[in-house]
C-alpha cells in the first residue's frame, strides 16, 4: 500500500490560505507558519502529519499528496475542515 509524510497548514478561509502561500513564496518557514496559523492539532509540529496511507486521508487532500511533486507547496486545497496548503516530503 503507498504511503506518504506530508506537512500541512489548515485555516478556515481560502483567503488566509493564499496570504500565508505569498509569505511561504517569500521564504518564510512552513513549519513556522503552520505553528502560528494553522487550526489543525498538527500545526504544533509544524504542520506534520507523519506518515499516513493513501485513502487515510480525505480525497482531495490524497490527491496532492500522491500526484502532484513532492516538496512544492500545493494549495489552497478545499475540503471539509477548511482549507490546506499542502508539502508532501516523500512517498512510496
Amino acid at each position: 500500500m503507498a504511503t506518504a509524510a506530508a506537512l500541512h497548514i489548515l485555516v478556515k478561509t481560502r483567503k488566509e490560505a493564499e496570504e500565508i502561500l505569498e509569505q511561504l513564496k517569500k521564504g518564510k518557514n512552513f513549519g513556522e507558519l503552520a505553528k502560528r496559523h494553522s487550526i489543525c492539532p498538527s500545526g504544533k509540529r509544524g504542520g506534520d502529519l507523519g506518515e499516513f496511507h493513501r485513502g487515510d486521508m480525505v480525497k482531495a487532500f490524497d490527491d496532492v499528496v500522491f500526484k502532484r511533486p513532492l516538496l512544492k507547496v500545493h494549495g489552497p486545497v478545499k475540503t471539509r475542515f477548511g482549507y490546506h496548503l499542502i508539502k508532501t516530503l516523500y512517498r512510496s
